[in-house]
C-alpha cells in the first residue's frame, strides 16, 4: 500500500504529484488499466508471447 505523508510546507498539489509518481513507479496504473476489463486466458498468453517476441527481436 502506498502512503504519502505531508512534508513541512508542502501543498496538496505537491502531495498528489508525489503520490502519482509513486503509483507509476510501482506499476499500479498499468495494473489497473490491465484489470479494468476481463481478458481471456488465451488472449493473455497471446499478449505475453507477443511481448517476449518483441523483446527477443529488438534486443531489449
Amino acid at each position: 500500500m502506498i502512503k504519502v505523508k505531508a512534508r513541512s510546507n508542502e501543498s496538496v498539489q505537491q502531495m498528489i504529484k508525489r503520490f502519482k509518481k509513486m503509483c507509476e513507479k510501482e506499476g499500479l496504473t498499468k495494473d489497473i488499466k490491465r484489470n479494468s476489463y476481463y481478458e481471456k486466458p488465451s488472449e493473455r498468453r497471446r499478449r505475453r508471447a507477443r511481448k517476449s517476441f518483441k523483446r527477443v527481436t529488438f534486443g531489449r
